[in-house]
This record gives structure tokens, sequence and C-alpha cells, in this order.
């Protein structure tokens, strides 16, 4: 009789959807995500924030949109970070697709999905006083601004080494105010975080997760190209 009821609730609940069988799991494609290359825009950030890691926050963003918005399962960033420290793969080798197909069978992950920033910018065209230097002002404390994120991604067949899909994301921000880095744009400060509610609230933070949520929107129309 308890087997009997157990049976049927276990059915109750998958038709609920409250349990997923494992056959259901499996078809959802796993992919591991790299940082982002930003030296496109490095003479520009470097000059601004200092050496704080936006391909590292870029991909962060990324993971948390393909976990909300997708039915791919996404491996831990962590464990990225040990693997690649302990088969010491150099950051130089890392945009190589067959760098990362290797990568991706060290993982255990049927794809990798590696990307780069194209354009990081907070610029003011209505103020050209004090900080402002080709455009561009030191921090994001700007009452009007525009700032604007653009960015490149590819999945990988870790198998194969064959890149499978190629999409876009871009983002903008007209709105004022924001937070102020590091003081006057000498530098990010010991407490920065692309995660914080600060920057999220700023205009480039705002820029970044548009181009984000783009990004990944446009790789789930075309994820009908990738196996489980």
């Amino acid at each position: 009789m308890k087997a009997r009821l157990v049976t049927v609730l276990v059915t109750v609940l998958a038709v609920a959807g409250m349990v997923v069988p494992a056959s259901a799991q499996s078809e959802r494609p796993m992919v591991a995500v790299m940082d982002f290359d930003y030296s496109a825009v490095n003479n520009w950030w470097s000059g601004v924030w200092g050496n704080y890691d936006i391909g590292k926050g870029v991909a962060d963003q990324v993971v948390d949109e393909l976990i909300n918005e997708s039915d791919f399962r996404v491996i831990e960033r962590k464990r990225i970070d040990t693997v690649l420290a302990e088969q010491d793969f150099q950051a130089s080798d890392r945009a190589d697709p067959h760098t990362q197909a290797q990568i991706g069978k060290v993982l255990g992950v049927r794809y990798i999905i590696a990307g780069s920033i194209t354009k990081f910018t907070t610029e003011d065209k209505k103020y050209g006083a004090g900080g402002l230097g080709g455009g561009v002002i030191g921090g994001l404390g700007l009452k009007k601004s525009k700032s604007e994120v653009q960015l490149n991604a590819r999945v990988i067949d870790a198998e194969t080494g064959e890149i499978l899909i190629a999409a876009k994301g871009k983002g903008d921000s007209k709105k004022g105010g924001g937070v102020t880095v590091g003081g006057g744009g000498s530098g990010v400060g010991g407490g920065f975080s692309m995660g914080s509610d600060e920057y999220r609230a700023s205009a480039l933070g705002e820029a970044q997760e548009k181009a984000c949520m783009e990004l990944v929107e446009n790789i789930v129309k075309r994820q009908n190209k990738l196996q489980p």
C-alpha cells in the first residue's frame, strides 16, 4: 500500500513539473563559459580603472543569464579557474578554438563559450571640463552620459574544435548618475565589483546587462545546432 502511494505521489509531482527525470536533464547541453577577452578595449580600461578583470565580470553575468533564461547546464566558474591553473593553460593560447576544445575535454563538457568585449565605454558629449580626455570621463559619476557595451561570443564543440554558433550582444544607456570608481578615475579601488548593486545601477552597468542579455538570447536562438 505504501509503495503504491509513493508511486502515485511521484507521478503527481512529475506532472506538476516538480520532478525532472534524469533523462530530461541529460538532454540539456552542458557548457563552460570562459573569461571574456578585453584586449580590444584594454587601452581605455586600464587608463581609467586600472587592472580590474572586466572579462571575468562579463563572463559571470553571461553565466547568470544562461542559468536564468535558457536550458543550458552551466559548469561552476570556480571549477574552470581550478582546471586552468592545474593544467597551466597559458592566457595567450586560450583564444585559440583548439585550445578551448582541449579545455572543454579536461572539464568534461561538450561546449565552450568564449567571447570578447569589443566596446566598453562611458562618454560625456556635453561637458568638456575637468577630467575629460578623448571623450572619456575618469569614472562613472556622470550626470549625463552615454555608455555602450558590445560583446561577441562563439560556442565551440570541445570534441571537434568546430565553431557552431557565433553571436553578438550590445547594450547602451543614457541615464545620468552612476557610481564613482577609484576617486576620479585613478583606479578602481579595493572594493570595486561588477556584481555590486552600485555598479549594476550605473549607466555602464545597465549597458553591460543589456549586452549580456542580448548575447544569451542570440545564443539560445541557435541552440538547436547543439546536441545534448
